[in-house]
């Protein structure tokens, strides 16, 4: 997993690395520049093959300054170039305002409130340099207008780069403050940021690149994701990959080695999801897997399986004398459970001297919609919530309205804020799904897998495939993986399993993509 940085975590560990007098501020600044014009010829090669035309647009702090480096390179390499100032050169940064002057012996600086798109239109390349991750006011008026009006050259010929951040987005949420660029590729520095993998941050950011800036081992965050100036506790972890502890199975085991999960289905005509749960946790490894059946639904579920098991369980009572089997060692209740059976079951799974590691999802969520309190209350710290954004507002409607609120500063309330907050109060994992999902435990460690950039997965909406989501995790709990490692191996492998199968992808397929995810994944 990679570490993705707050704005402020990213301004501790340059200040580190300066303090530690290995770098100056415009040795950084001089970097980033190169760093941009790099990663341009990199996604572009055509534009390394001749010189172009470029609009460079600065804004008033260090980031403008990276925007001047810029210039300065291209203009180096041939090109003609164009130079716009937001703000008064003279209250720029002494970093930023150093690199202004270099620029000015190449060339003139306009005042940004004379551009507009046309300035544009014939240019290869558009510098966005206004704010990067620094931005704590919503972008409005006239700049908000120019880049409103910059946003519309996505459908001509010119290539927009952002530095760092696309301006207008929030370095820590990826909501937009205000009016917000459009970019086709943004360079960031040393390390992503959680605006660039949240909300509105995809969208907005293009492709993106992260270009070293020179801060590893001095004072910045080595490959082992340790820095003095951010302390790990509070590094949020993109998840990149699944884990192999627990997977791997040997010669020497039997069934009961790799554990026994029990998930419960609805009444007739309510198994499928349940179905898919349980498919997917054996599947991902578990031992054994038995679905728990009232009676009206016993002959149809019979029909549908074969490698997995049946019991029949009635009511809370059936449900406590199958738990009295301890080899059954992980829960998950939910799909397609209906609400009623969700109320009488669910404190039953969560009862007792002993309990057991337990996912919970779809409706053994929206149960307690009208007293998540009760919930609550019951939850112990091996459970597993796995919302969507409805259940989520259901049994979190306070901190949902607050993620609903148009962002009016920066840094703005984030999902990883949220979902913190959330699991804070739950007391246990909570996985908040999304293209941006993020997984947070009580003490505040949190990670976020995104099905986006290289990673998109767009097949994963269909019907089922949080069912299969949440028998992943279930299987994973089973065969002894801690909770918020089964939470995150489970995240990776469901999209891994999309990209695998493609277009066309339903729900029933993710589970028959595992073997071959694990296969090359060598787990």
């Amino acid at each position: 997993m990679h570490a993705l940085l707050t704005a402020a975590q990213m301004r501790a560990i340059e200040q580190a690395a300066i303090d530690s007098g290995t770098v100056t501020g415009l040795d950084l600044m001089e970097r980033a520049g190169r760093g941009v014009v790099e990663a341009v010829f990199e996604a572009w090669p055509d534009l390394a093959q001749a010189p172009h035309k470029a609009l460079v647009l600065c804004g008033p702090g260090n980031n403008g300054g990276d925007g001047f480096v810029v210039a300065r390179l291209l203009k180096d390499w041939g090109w003609e170039v164009e130079v716009f100032l937001y703000g008064d050169a003279a209250k720029l940064p002494p970093d930023a305002k150093a690199n202004f002057e270099r620029w000015r012996y190449l060339g003139a600086v306009a005042d940004l409130a004379s551009v507009s798109a046309s300035h544009a239109e014939h240019s290869a390349l558009v510098v966005d340099a206004v704010f990067g991750t620094g931005l704590a006011r919503p972008v409005e008026g006239h700049l908000g207008q120019i880049l409103r009006a910059f946003d519309s050259l996505r459908a001509k010929p010119v290539r927009v780069v952002a530095v760092d951040m696309p301006s207008g987005l929030c370095a820590d949420s990826g909501r937009p403050l205000g009016a917000c660029a459009r970019a086709d590729l943004t360079v960031s520095f040393h390390a992503a940021k959680l605006g660039h993998y949240l909300s509105d941050g995809p969208c907005r950011t293009g492709k993106l690149i992260v270009k070293s800036i020179g801060l590893e081992g001095s004072g910045g965050l080595p490959a082992g994701g340790r820095s003095p100036a951010v302390p790990l506790q509070d590094l949020v972890r993109l998840v990149k990959d699944g884990s192999s502890a627990h997977m791997a199975k040997s010669s020497e085991t039997h069934k009961y080695s790799h554990g026994h999960a029990l998930i419960l289905t609805g009444g007739a005509g309510r198994t499928g999801a349940a179905r898919l749960a349980a498919r997917g946790a054996l599947r991902i490894g578990a031992g054994l897997v038995t679905l728990g059946v009232p009676g009206s639904a016993q002959q149809e579920v019979a029909c549908q399986i074969t490698a997995l098991m049946l019991r029949r369980v009635e009511h809370g009572e059936a449900l406590a004398e199958v738990l009295a089997d301890s080899r059954l060692n992980a829960l998950c209740l939910g799909p397609g459970l209906g609400v009623t059976r969700a109320r009488e079951l669910v404190p039953v799974a969560l009862g007792g001297g002993d309990p057991r590691p337990t996912v919970l999802d779809a409706d053994a969520l929206t149960a307690f919609k009208d007293a998540p309190e009760t919930l609550f209350a019951m939850l112990h710290e091996t459970c597993v919530l796995t919302p969507h954004g409805g259940e989520f507002a259901r049994l979190f409607p306070d901190i949902a309205a607050e993620l609903a609120t148009p962002a009016t500063k920066g840094p703005a309330y984030s999902k990883l804020d949220a979902t913190r907050a959330a699991a804070e109060r739950a007391g246990c994992i909570v996985l908040f799904k999304g293209p941006d999902t993020v997984i947070a435990a009580p003490d505040g460690r949190c990670a976020i897998n995104s099905a986006q950039y290289d990673r998109a997965s767009p097949w994963l909406a269909t019907a089922g495939s949080g069912d299969v989501l949440a028998g992943f995790i279930t299987g994973l709990l089973a065969r002894g993986m801690p909770p918020v490692q089964a939470a995150r191996s489970a995240t990776w492998l469901h999209v891994e399993c999309a990209r695998a199968f493609g277009p066309g992808l339903i729900a029933e397929d993710l589970p028959e993509a595992v073997p071959g995810v694990l296969r090359a994944a060598g787990l």
